[in-house]
């Protein structure tokens, strides 16, 4: 996260935050990679039909298990400053700034089109539209992981990340609110078909946690970055590292979620 990586070099943080910075790291390295795995290994061994219609999660998985693996390097970066490493760390972060939230907001995407714009949601079911999301979605996480290595500590980069943040908090508040509007109002082939209602209830179970999880996840971001021009180097430091502990930690709630939803958590009850 360029953000996080602001000024880190010219100030140093007191040791209190780097303890902010290194716990979530390893907290995302022994939870949220095992979890990312697993989701990625039940995908990847599961039916022809389980491949197709979770590829965005299962996408998700790997940018998460990239970013994982990436925290380590992090970590060590915030200890030993080397230019080359700090270049590596700073193009990783894409997979949680960028990666993490376009899969997140096609998968929310794919809810709403299935519970609002069913016919449109047939209409772009194949498989090669989802391929050609994911596409997209990996061309701009690595453009964005470049962009931030050009741009690394420059002004601008904040603010383009911030209009990024504020986009897709409204994308994704939109698909909440109409998928919610959608179950209060079942359409006109609906009537009170208990499945029906059922599968509506569940998508926007889906698209809530995503949303309360990116509203956890970038509204403290947001604050940091439009404030990063009143706060002295020190205070911005240390307010870029709790943005990233809490980014960091955040990582582990799509696979909860997908491991909840397929009945794999022990003791909780498949949506």
């Amino acid at each position: 996260m360029n953000i996080s990586e602001r000024n880190y070099t010219s100030v140093q943080p007191p040791p209190g935050a780097a303890v902010l910075f290194i716990i979530p790291g390893a907290i995302n390295f022994i939870i949220s990679l095992p979890t990312n795995a697993y989701t990625l290994w039940l995908i990847v061994n599961g039916p022809a039909g389980t491949k197709a219609s979770e590829l965005f999660a299962l996408n998700m998985a790997v940018s998460e298990i990239l970013n994982c693996l990436c925290s380590i390097l992090a970590i060590v970066n915030s200890r030993i400053q080397i230019a080359a490493l700090n270049l590596l760390v700073t193009f990783s972060f894409c997979f949680m700034n960028t990666g993490r939230p376009l899969f997140q907001c096609c998968i929310s995407m794919e809810r709403y089109l299935a519970v609002v714009h069913p016919v449109i949601f047939l209409k772009y079911k194949p498989l090669r539209y989802r391929l050609g999301c994911c596409g997209a979605v990996w061309l701009l996480v690595v453009g964005s992981g470049l962009i931030s290595m050009l741009l690394n500590g420059a002004f601008i980069y904040n603010f383009v990340y911030l209009a990024q943040c504020i986009i897709l908090l409204c994308v994704m508040m939109f698909c909440c609110l109409a998928v919610l509007k959608a179950l209060k109002r079942p359409g006109p082939g609906d009537g009170d078909r208990e499945g029906t209602n059922k599968t509506k209830s569940k998508a926007f179970r889906t698209i809530l946690i995503i949303q309360v999880s990116m509203l956890v996840n970038y509204i403290p971001l947001i604050l940091i970055t439009s404030s990063s021009f009143l706060l002295n180097p020190m205070t911005q430091n240390i307010s870029n590292t709790i943005g990233f502990s809490i980014s960091t930690v955040t990582g582990v709630v799509q696979p909860l979620l997908y491991l909840h939803r397929v009945g794999k958590l022990p003791r909780i009850r498949a949506c």
